[in-house]
Formats: C-alpha cells, sequence, structure tokens
C-alpha cells in the first residue's frame, strides 16, 4: 500500500528522528546524492576507519542507499573499534534493525544509552525494534519513557500511534497520532499514517481528505480502495471466526 504503510512501514525518519519501525537516522534522497554521499564517505572511511564519526556518516549513506548489510559490516567493525562509543553504537543497533537483526539490535541498543543518562531516540528506537518483534506493549513503555523527556515530540508520538494500531486499538492509536500531526515538525508521512488507521476504521472520506494533503488523486484514489479491500476481507474472516487483519510491520529502510 505505497503511501499508506503503517509505520513500521517504512523504517524512514524525519530530521535523524525514528518513525516506529523506522529505525533510520538519514532521509531519503535521490540516487545521485545518495551514490555521491557514499562515494564521498566511502573514500573518508578507507583513509580513516577508526574514526567513529566517518563511520557513522559512511554507514548513514550506505543505508541511505539501501545497502543495509555493508553498513552494518561498517558499524559493527567501528563497534570493536570504540566499544564503549554510545553514537557507535546507536547507530549499530538501528542498522542491525534496518537488516532485520532484531533481536541483535535490542542488545546492543541497551548498551547505546543507560538507565540514569536515556537517550529519548534510542528509546524510540527500540520501542520501534520491539515493535517489529510485536512486542507491543514493552515497546509502549519504551515510547512513554521518551515522552517524560521530549514530552510531544511528533517522531515518539507518531511511533507510539502505530504500535497501538499494531495492537488494534484503532481508537487510541488515532487519538495519538493526531497529537503528533498536531504539532510542529509532523511529517507528510505521520498525515498518512492518520489516514491509514481512520481509514481503518471504515471513515473512507475523512481518511481520503487527510490524505490528499500530501498525496496526487490517483495515490489516494489507490489507498482508499486498498483500505475497502482490507476492511471488506476483515469482515469476511471475522464471519468465518478468523482473526481480524492487522497491518503488519514491513522492515523498510
Amino acid at each position: 500500500m505505497a503511501a499508506l504503510a503503517l509505520a513500521a512501514a517504512g523504517c524512514q525518519t524525519t530530521n535523524g528522528n525514528d518513525i516506529t519501525g523506522s529505525i533510520s537516522n538519514s532521509s531519503p534522497r535521490n540516487d545521485s546524492d545518495g551514490q555521491g554521499s557514499v562515494e564521498t564517505w566511502g573514500s573518508r572511511y578507507r583513509d580513516n576507519p577508526a574514526d567513529p564519526e566517518v563511520a557513522i556518516n559512511y554507514a548513514r549513506a550506505l543505508r541511505a542507499t539501501e545497502q543495509r548489510a555493508q553498513a552494518v559490516a561498517v558499524l559493527e567493525q567501528a563497534s570493536i573499534r570504540n566499544p564503549h562509543n554510545k553514537p557507535v553504537l546507536g547507530a549499530y543497533g538501528r542498522a542491525l534493525a534496518d537488516a532485520g537483526n532484531y533481536d541483535q539490535a535490542l542488545e546492543v541498543l541497551s548498551r547505546a544509552h543507560t538507565p540514569d543518562q536515556p537517550d529519548w531516540k534510542i528509546l524510540n528506537a527500540q520501542g520501534a525494534v520491539l515493535d517489529q518483534l510485536g512486542r507491543y506493549s514493552e515497546a509502549q513503555q519504551h515510547y512513554a519513557a521518551a515522552l517524560k523527556i521530549v514530552p510531544n515530540e511528533p517522531s515518539v508520538l507518531s511511533n507510539l500511534g502505530l504500535s497501538y494500531a499494531l495492537a488494534k486499538d484503532l481508537r487510541r492509536a488515532e487519538a495519538t497520532l493526531r497529537q503528533a500531526v498536531g504539532r510542529p515538525g509532523a511529517s507528510p508521512k505521520m498525515r498518512q499514517n492518520l489516514a491509514l488507521v481512520v481509514g481503518l476504521q471504515g471513515r473512507f472520506a475523512e481518511a481520503e481528505q487527510i490524505a490528499k494533503a500530501d498525496l496526487p488523486p490517483n495515490e489516494v484514489e489507490a489507498n482508499i480502495n486498498y483500505l475497502r479491500q482490507v476492511l471488506a476481507q476483515r469482515s469476511d474472516r471475522s464471519k468465518k471466526g478468523q482473526h481480524a487483519y492487522v497491518p503488519s510491520p514491513d522492515a523498510g529502510t
């Protein structure tokens, strides 16, 4: 469902912040920009592989061009050379999650901050990984802890709302996503996720209006048609006594 992928769907981030399931700390870029960045940071990395900042930036460029395995390899070496460097561990944990290595990502992210000095971005990333593993209650606890540090942070609210959606609590998901969308710095992706949750409750006209803010008409129509099919399938499954459909995480970028 292209633009309305439920955020664990996208693993995209805005301004360096994670969006659930979204473990990335780099923004999308076009192919030429991405390849140029890979070449620039790759050259610096070859000259000085022990520099943690260079390794982080090289891995970020690799992830932005979907070279996930290579990004993991770069950060694995950086973590060996800098075992107590928390920015390196945070980047390594995100890269592992990007590559679908969720259990290892949790272990590494747990070392990227400490209980006495928690990092809200790491808490947010941990929540996103837990959502990917289906551990929604634990994920929501991490988002709540992050919100104590940065109240009303839209990226955390968005993740929390999507976690509720994955746990099939659509009303709570909608309320939380509306909070996220109402904050300064809210992204188009957050609005599309709100449209998704509204549409999953059968309010197609309202979902369409929300989606129109960022998408061309043909994409809006395709997404709404998809939602109609999803709800029809869910209704059919309910009649047959099967579990209702819930959008599942997509371990994308």
